[in-house]
């Protein structure tokens, strides 16, 4: 029996509790300065949004399940997949069909939904955040701290608060803003393990 009791300690729990498809707290928008990303990642893929004169600013990264600690990804579901249309459909907010497909398979299934309903739930988390007109109408490339940029976004989005945002930087560059949302895609407040502020000062490069 004894034996037995210390058998069972050592056996590992099943993660299926922890990664079931809908069972998560609040969501993550992420959005993407896409600038950043055409300059350090971009380069040499034939992205549509690297073309010059496109002056894409921000992009939907992705919309996350999140837990109060950690996060659910790579989940199982039955879910149907979206279609290729489906996909090619999020290009003028995720700027590619091939991220919305990934982001689907990474974090929309743990979101319980269908790939239809995760993408439709997608752009309406995109279309409660309010761009701020100084982000979108950059005159030049500048320099600024992540708080400059919160500070914008709350400006513009009422019920945004502080722990609800956080500015993340890669390379010196601005990196995302990542915004937390309730299930009902409502502004909530972050989980600790989601405010990462970029701590220098940032470039934002002005869209090309």
């Amino acid at each position: 029996m004894k034996r037995l009791a210390v058998f069972l300690l050592l056996v590992p729990l099943p993660l299926a509790a922890q990664d079931a498809p809908g069972a998560f707290d609040y969501y993550v928008l992420s959005l993407s300065w896409s600038p950043s990303w055409c300059a350090t990642e971009g380069q040499g893929r034939d992205a549509a949004q690297c073309e010059p004169g496109r002056r894409v600013g921000f992009v939907v990264h992705g919309l996350w399940p999140q837990h109060e600690r950690s996060w659910p990804d790579w989940c199982e579901t039955r879910q149907r997949d979206p279609s290729h249309a489906e996909s090619r459909g999020m290009e003028d907010i995720m700027g590619s069909a091939g991220l919305a497909w990934y982001q689907w398979k990474k974090h929309g299934r743990c979101s319980g939904l269908s790939g239809t309903d995760y993408y439709q739930a997608t752009r309406k988390a995109a279309e409660t955040v309010e761009i701020p007109p100084v982000l979108r109408l950059l005159p030049r490339d500048v320099r600024v701290e992540a708080a400059m940029v919160e500070e914008a976004f709350i400006d513009v989005n009422p019920g945004l608060t502080r722990d609800g945002i956080t500015v993340t930087c890669d390379e010196g560059r601005l990196d995302e803003v990542r915004i937390c949302l309730s299930r009902d895609l409502q502004p909530r407040a972050c989980a600790a393990d989601i405010r990462r502020d970029c701590r220098t000062r940032m470039l934002i490069e002005t869209p090309g």
